[in-house]
């Protein structure tokens, strides 16, 4: 039995130990129960955590019902479900058509080179986080990266420095 205000015994959170917000919470209440909902679910909390632990995982395969495999199925099945936690500022580099043939994937590249990451990592101060995304909607802007909610578009591998130092310094 957890004391009030008690730090989580080392491995609680791997075992649903975590706490929805309530607005999540009634979210997964009313969705439960209807047929294919799980998606939902999953977006639902991936917008509220930025990714899906495997505690929230767990706590959703409780509260719902629904098998924690076929959970794990939906998030590894689809690449926009994420596991781990992404960075402060999640680079998105398109790679939509219009994107990857005017130099999409050299812009991962080189932002993967600048910041000197793995393909799936974050950087270890916890800032950068780079996924490669099918399309941004701005194909006029080719190619295009976005960090958060900032559009940088008609880019070419030597203006990402700029762009990402802006960034490393507040």
């Amino acid at each position: 039995m957890a004391v009030a205000g008690a730090a989580p015994a080392k491995g609680a959170e791997s075992q649903g130990n975590i706490d929805f917000p309530k607005e999540l919470s009634s979210f997964i209440d009313e969705w439960k129960v209807k047929p294919g909902s799980l998606i939902m679910m999953l977006h639902k909390i991936q917008e509220t955590f930025g990714y899906i632990s495997r505690a929230a995982a767990e706590k959703l395969a409780l509260i719902s019902g629904i098998p924690l495999a076929r959970i794990y199925g939906v998030i590894t099945f689809y690449h926009f479900f994420k596991t781990t936690k992404p960075g402060k500022y999640k680079i998105s580099v398109c790679l939509g058509t219009a994107c990857y043939l005017k130099g999409g994937q050299d812009l991962i590249n080189e932002t993967r080179s600048i910041l000197s990451l793995a393909p799936d990592a974050v950087t270890e101060d916890g800032l950068f986080s780079i996924d490669p995304v099918r399309c941004v909607g701005c194909c006029g802007l080719a190619p295009v990266i976005t960090i958060n909610n900032d559009t940088y578009g008609k880019l070419t591998p030597d203006m990402l420095p700029a762009i990402i130092a802006k960034y490393q310094n507040g």
